[in-house]
């Protein structure tokens, strides 16, 4: 699967939330690694094991390959099987996923793609469900999701009753619309701390990278 400029974005900006808030991080699932991206990402950052689990057996066996390659390899644990019916053995400190976006939509002729893209394997009400049953009671989790679901996320995380932390909402460029929205969330509000909301654009109006994006992303990028 392509690593996409959002994903990217992603995994940077959850290592600099938990290095800002000085989290400790001793473990971490990542639900749907696909390539494995967000581990290697995180891995740079934070000394802490990952599973990383991956339904698809391609996408698995790249992600298997591509930690393998890293100086990290002994850190990440890349597991094949279906996060709905897996029963892992820990809780764990930080929970990410960039899982299937869309639902009731229309779909590729190619299978994997399906698989990564919709999310008939791994509704995000089931997802959510997932979380509940593998953090921490002090834990945190990260997700990465289509902007337009942003009403429907904040309605189950109120029916699952788990509670939105943070929330950055992200633009291609700044001539563009919202099109991500990146949430931070726990198991328990914290008392007095209500819902932070932030924004950034990925481009500006010359197309050229934002500040804000090239701070993030300058250690992962070789000609940021």
């Amino acid at each position: 699967m392509k690593v996409t400029t959002d994903a990217c974005l992603f995994g940077a900006w959850v290592a600099s939330e938990i290095s800002n808030e000085q989290l400790i991080i001793n473990n971490c699932l990542d639900i749907g690694t696909g390539t494995g991206l967000l581990a290697l990402m995180l891995c740079q950052k934070i000394n802490a094991g990952f599973d990383c689990i991956e339904i698809d057996k391609e996408a698995d066996q790249q992600a298997k390959e591509n930690a393998d390659s890293s100086p990290w390899k002994e850190r990440i644990n890349v597991i094949n099987a279906d996060v709905k019916s897996f029963r892992f053995d820990q809780k764990y400190d930080l929970i990410i996923s960039n899982p299937p976006f869309y639902e009731k939509e229309i779909r590729s002729s190619k299978d994997t793609k399906n698989i990564a893209h919709h999310s008939d394997e791994l509704k995000l009400e089931e997802l959510l469900e997932i979380i509940k049953s593998n953090l921490s009671n002090t834990g945190c989790f990260y997700l990465l999701l289509p902007y337009k679901r942003n009403e429907e996320v904040k309605k189950l995380f109120k029916d699952h009753q788990l509670y939105i932390e943070k929330i950055l909402f992200v633009r291609q460029s700044t001539k563009h619309d919202y099109f991500r929205i990146m949430l931070k969330g726990k198991l328990h509000r914290e008392e007095n701390k209500e819902t932070e909301f932030d924004e950034m654009s990925i481009r500006n109006e010359s197309q050229q990278y934002t500040d804000d994006f090239a701070t993030l992303l300058k250690d992962y990028y070789l000609n940021l």
